[in-house]
């Protein structure tokens, strides 16, 4: 690296969260040097501007990582591991937004606001959690700190743009075709996705949860370093554009008044409490839409156990379940000298 700042590429530059890693390295103004936009060969030569200016992006190859300091991954677990340890035998730190290597032992699973220690530990390589996982750690880390955490059962209500760029089409045009009568054209999902609700991310697995499910499981208890804690999700694809939606208890070790839970939440970074239903006041994806912080609502005491509190949490899936957490990942490398 020298004064100017780091040569940085973006892989799969051309997908929802690619293009929304370029908008956030712009926006927070990170020390960019130069800049590469790597896509499949599909999408080399088209062009994509940072900071006013127009980039070609170029086909994704063994080659392109010479000479780059960090690389942002956003293009599919495959592509991720053909490319990552080539990125890394480059002399490159790669930030992967794919499961590749999400469970890896080797492998950091970092959301900034809850484990940023994680990093110390790196050898090139570090994961950005699943977008549902990322808003859930961010709320519950406070709570967990203060109270400990036996057990959660979440459900989320999970936006279109989670499955890409087609997927937000397809509702548009599910929309589009329903307003003037005419039959719903449907190739992403298995089901009309238009007003309606899909209790199905990711493919089933044998224990009847599907891949989205066991990743919440599974992230959740890596990134808190506690594989005691006991995690049951739902995951459901709704007819939202952006921003994940998820309805969570949580069983507590010790005591905890939802006033108390209240006023960490007020204080906890990343955090932003939106928890006023007297009003109408509750976090909704629409509020969400745009932004980096993570909303908290509907907190109140869980009926169904001694110490629970239930809540209603909030995030753009796009943004801190995606591309900033994986900015901010990178600022802490650079902060830590850790590059």
């Amino acid at each position: 690296m020298s004064s100017q700042g780091y040569n940085v590429a973006v892989v799969g530059a051309t997908g929802a969260v690619g293009t929304m890693m370029i908008k956030v390295l712009e926006e927070r103004n990170f020390p960019v040097k130069s800049i590469k936009l790597l896509a499949s060969a599909r999408s080399a030569g088209k062009k994509l501007t940072f900071k006013g200016t127009e980039v070609v992006v170029e086909e994704l190859k063994e080659s392109s990582f010479k000479g780059i300091d960090i690389a942002l991954f956003s293009a599919g677990a495959s592509v991720s591991r053909a490319f990552g340890p080539v990125a890394v035998s480059s002399g490159c730190v790669v930030v992967d937004n794919s499961s590749a290597f999400r469970m890896d032992p080797e492998t950091p699973l970092v959301v900034p606001e809850v484990n940023p220690h994680a990093l110390k530990q790196h050898k090139g390589l570090i994961s950005n959690p699943n977008c549902s996982t990322i808003q859930m750690v961010v709320a519950l880390k406070p709570i967990r700190d203060a109270a400990g955490i036996k057990r959660i059962v979440v459900t989320t209500f999970q936006a279109v743009s989670g499955t890409g760029q087609k997927a937000i089409f397809e509702l548009e045009n599910q929309v589009r075709a329903w307003a003037k009568g005419e039959p719903m054209p449907r190739s992403v999902y298995p089901h009309q996705i238009a007003f309606n609700c899909l209790p199905h991310i990711g493919a089933f697995l044998d224990n009847a949860y599907t891949e989205e499910e066991m990743k919440m499981v599974n992230e959740t208890r890596k990134i808190f370093e506690d594989p005691s804690i006991a995690v049951s999700a739902t995951t459901v694809r709704v007819p939202v554009f952006y921003g994940h939606s998820e309805s969570i208890n949580v069983e507590l070790k010790s005591p905890l008044s939802p006033e108390e839970a209240r006023e960490l939440l007020s204080k906890a970074e990343g955090v932003v409490v939106v928890d006023d239903p007297k009003n109408n006041l509750y976090p909704m994806p629409i509020h969400a839409a745009g932004q980096d912080k993570t909303l908290v609502g509907r907190i109140r005491k869980d009926l169904s156990v001694e110490h629970g509190l239930a809540m209603w949490v909030v995030a753009d899936n796009i943004r801190k379940g995606a591309a900033t957490n994986a900015v901010q990942i990178a600022e802490l490398l650079i902060q830590g000298g850790l590059l």
